[in-house]
């Protein structure tokens, strides 16, 4: 009798240290500063927030959206990078958000949504559903201004 290796029974989205997570990337013709300008427009930010108040991008500064979603911004790398705590009104935990902008051409980047720290696998198949809509919606506003 053989031994099931244990990678058999891993559980996908599964980490050890960071609870259940998600990615869900994709690459845009678009600059990194236009792609930077319409996530931190307001009609960017109801993609990924929620109707917020104005915000300045500042590490620290904390958010709540009218549709239930808070947070804090751990890092602002303009251009390049956000992370920050994520939380949605129903749920008992914050999550942790990372949003990356991958270029090394002027016309193109890459949009990476990772989240990690979900709760279970119900909650990371419905954060990637959520992260690959909103890659739509940007695309579609890219390509149909």
């Amino acid at each position: 009798m053989s031994n099931k290796s244990s990678t058999s029974n891993k559980v996908v989205g599964l980490t050890a240290s960071a609870g259940f997570q998600v990615g869900v990337r994709r690459t845009l013709p678009i600059s990194p500063e236009q792609t930077w300008a319409y996530l931190t427009s307001a009609e960017g930010l109801k993609l990924w927030i929620g109707t917020v108040s104005p915000l300045s991008f500042h590490v620290g500064e904390t958010f709540q959206s009218t549709e239930g979603i808070s947070g804090q911004f751990r890092v602002v790398k303009p251009y390049q990078q956000l992370r920050l705590r994520w939380e949605k009104r129903e749920w008992g935990e914050p999550s942790t958000l990372q949003i990356r902008l991958l270029s090394n051409h002027p016309d193109k980047t890459t949009i990476s949504f990772h989240q990690e720290r979900l709760d279970n696998p119900l909650a990371r198949e419905q954060m990637k559903l959520h992260w690959e809509g909103v890659l739509a919606a940007i695309r579609e506003h890219i390509t149909h201004p």
